[in-house]
């Protein structure tokens, strides 16, 4: 800190028994709003020493400062991951539970011979994360109130190109297989649609137009400058 960095005196803010704190506009360049404290004590005798016990800048109502910290599995979104990274579950992440508790299509008295042998998946999806999955599939873009589904000439569940899932989710969700539609390859919901419905046929005002006979205008006059 530089004298030139500590501006006029604000207040000063009694912080208990001989301890009192002094507040400075700060100056310095880029600390817009920042206040310099200046925090004092004394001993209760009265030819006790001042002493300074910090200096610090503190921000304003109207200081620049960095957004709160958001912990890197927050920040990340679909499509972040390149080849490489690594994105490992929490360690109690409610999404996932051994597939020894929630089955993995093995009837009740396989699950703990399974567990024991190594056999199928170690972890499965729970009730919840089943739960998030479906509703995120629900509200993205290849749920049901997207403008393309909204106008498209049928649902997924009667188009050729689904492709049905097994499971809990195969009353709701199927997988595109149409190489000319948007949702190739994806998750869409079966209230879902788009113009490449299997059952989609051109109307006659979509189909293309007849042309009149061309007219050969044998009165007016072509102005020779405009073309």
């Amino acid at each position: 800190m530089e004298p030139a960095d500590v501006g006029e005196h604000l207040r000063a803010v009694p912080e208990g028994e001989g301890l009192l704190t002094h507040l400075f506009v700060c100056t310095q360049p880029g600390y817009r709003g920042w206040t310099w404290a200046v925090s004092l004590s004394r001993a209760p005798q009265d030819d006790a020493p001042v002493t300074v016990n910090d200096v610090v800048l503190l921000p304003g109502d109207d200081a620049v400062v960095a957004p709160p910290w958001t912990p890197y599995r927050e920040r990340i979104q679909p499509g972040d991951l390149s080849p490489g990274d690594i994105l490992p579950p929490e360690e109690d992440d409610a999404r996932l539970v051994p597939a020894w508790s929630a089955g993995d299509h093995l009837e009740t008295l396989d699950r703990y011979f399974a567990r024991e042998v190594g056999l199928g998946r170690e972890w499965v999806l729970s009730l919840e994360g089943r739960d998030l999955a479906a509703q995120r599939w629900q509200d993205g873009d290849q749920g049901p109130d997207t403008p393309l589904a909204k106008q498209a000439p049928g649902r997924c569940d009667s188009c050729g190109f689904l492709v049905s899932l097994a499971g809990r989710l195969a009353d709701r969700f199927g997988v595109c297989a149409n190489g000319s539609a948007n949702d190739d390859g994806r998750v869409v919901a079966l209230d879902h649609g788009c113009g490449a419905h299997s059952g989609a046929r051109l109307s006659r005002s979509a189909g293309p137009q007849k042309l009149p006979e061309p007219t050969l205008d044998t009165v007016t006059v072509d102005d020779v400058d405009d073309l």
